[in-house]
């Protein structure tokens, strides 16, 4: 069966559906030996040869879905130009390539979920399907409710306005404040900037669920597969 380009890579575990169109765009990519830099073409796995990089890309790996509680200190990507700690060198164990659904930022801990299923990833990072993923922050300061009207309304980060959001207070620490928050995009630090933007800059955060997937008690640093349960959930979202 033919399938776009960007989806064979995405579903083989090369990057996300987005990522990978990019590649197609910067030239990396080539089906039968000829360089494809146009989005649209389509490959058949039975009879096409696609290659990344000058490597063979093989899509018949079993679909594998992790959930990873990432700790501080890693970047959420497959190689760090820097060559600082990434979330893969967390995965002892897993031979299947897969890749970060969405990211978590260097200083920030938390659930993040990795797979080869290129459908499940594109569905979960695209900014018109909502998903709902859930913080808790320590913040500076207690915020007031005009800070937690912003976030209803929106905040303006990055020249323009969020999606509404969720800043409960859970617990009084003094000179700090936990709060669940809940956003439904992905923009880059975008909890932080929101956080800064009402005055109230965060000290921790860590991310306790996506949709309806809870981080639970899994260890700091640790993997587990997700049940089937699960995964029909993600993919019914």
């Amino acid at each position: 069966m033919e399938v776009r380009l960007q989806k064979y890579l995405a579903d083989a575990g090369v990057a996300s559906r987005r990522r990978a169109e990019e590649l197609i765009l910067e030239g990396k990519v080539s089906v039968n030996g000829v360089v494809i830099t146009e989005l649209g073409t389509k490959v058949d796995d039975k009879v096409d040869s696609v290659f990344y990089n000058g490597k063979r890309v093989m899509n018949n790996e079993r679909m594998v879905y992790i959930m990873l509680h990432k700790p501080e200190g890693f970047v959420t990507t497959v190689k760090d130009q820097f060559d600082r700690p990434t979330v893969m060198d967390l995965l002892k164990g897993i031979s299947e390539r897969v890749v970060p659904v969405g990211r978590l930022d260097y200083d920030t801990s938390g659930l993040l979920i990795l797979t080869n299923d290129g459908d499940l990833t594109y569905k979960l990072t695209h900014p018109k399907h909502l998903v709902e993923k859930t913080y808790m922050a320590k913040l500076f300061g207690r915020p007031d409710q005009n800070a937690l009207n912003q976030f209803k309304w929106g905040v303006n980060i990055d020249g323009r306005r969020t999606e509404p959001a969720r800043l409960e207070i859970v617990e009084d620490l003094g000179k700090y404040t936990m709060c669940k928050i809940t956003i439904t995009e992905g923009r880059n630090r975008q909890v932080r900037k929101m956080c800064d933007e009402v005055k109230h800059p965060v000290a921790m955060l860590k991310r306790i669920a996506t949709g309806k997937i809870e981080l639970g008690d899994l260890p700091k640093g640790k993997y587990r597969l997700l049940t089937d349960k699960e995964v029909k959930y993600l993919k019914s979202l």
